[in-house]
């Protein structure tokens, strides 16, 4: 697959990828994490939105992310609504920070691009005993005959290098990474929820997708937008469309009292 750079497409991600689901915190919760005093590192923390949600939910949180344009849109953001996040420039294998010093660990959309193995072991660094860890997707789901199915056939037209179509949304792969890092009292937990998205908003969701502006130059993803434009036109005209998702998390805990 060509080499990804989402900082490449930073201001659109900014605009177009929103954040997780509200019953995705309320579960957490149920689960003793994210909760209001605890101290959080949002790994691959992007454009900060996860990292935003759980300050609102009361929690102290360090946004960590490797492209300087994300956590330079993720300032942006948190200044707009008034909400302050520490970020840091730095690898979540090698992540600088002092150990046992979070209480929780999230990584949103982001873990296929660690090393998931040595990942692990730094977020057992990284915690306190008893702290915690959660993974998390939120998918877009390819079905017969639906909008997502038709734009990832599009998308493999201009990038053929591209091999991330046709994912269920699941990442049981995961798991090995934390439990070769010995992380324990693993769990998993899903659940589907559709999202409406106007032709504009759908597009600029696609683009700042990692098959297009993330690897591809923009006068090629120009020519795809127009394609994308023209067959939601054709194909899929009614407003809003109602794209399905499925969420999936792991959580897990570093041995001790916390």
């Amino acid at each position: 697959m060509r080499p990804v750079d989402f900082g490449k497409a930073a201001r659109e991600y900014a605009r177009y990828r929103g954040g997780f689901p509200d019953a995705f915190y309320e579960r957490l919760a149920q689960h003793g994490m994210g909760l209001p005093g605890q101290h959080v590192l949002d790994l691959g923390t992007g454009t900060g939105n996860l990292a935003r949600a759980l300050v609102r939910r009361g929690c102290r949180v360090t946004g960590l992310d490797a492209s300087e344009d994300l956590i330079a849109e993720a300032r942006r953001m948190g200044a707009q609504e008034g909400i302050e996040v520490e970020y840091v420039t730095a690898r979540a294998e090698r992540s600088g920070l002092q150990g046992q010093s979070f209480d929780g660990v999230t990584a949103g959309q982001c873990w296929q691009w660690f090393d998931g193995a040595k990942a692990a072991l730094e977020c057992k660094r990284l915690l306190v005993p008893g702290g915690w860890l959660a993974i998390v997707h939120f998918d877009w789901l390819p079905l017969p005959g639906n909008v997502v199915e038709a734009t990832e056939k599009l998308i493999e037209d201009y990038n053929t290098e591209w091999t991330l179509g046709g994912g269920t949304g699941l990442y049981p792969q995961f798991l090995k990474d934390l439990g070769m890092a010995g992380l324990e009292a693993v769990e998993t937990f899903s659940f589907d929820q559709a999202m409406s998205f106007s032709h504009e908003a759908w597009r600029g969701r696609v683009r700042a997708s990692a098959g297009l502006l993330a690897s591809l130059p923009r006068d090629v993803v120009a020519r795809f937008d127009e394609k994308l434009r023209t067959l939601l036109v054709e194909r899929f005209p009614a407003e809003p469309l109602v794209v399905p998702h499925r969420l999936w998390a792991i959580t897990c805990r570093r041995a001790g009292q916390g």
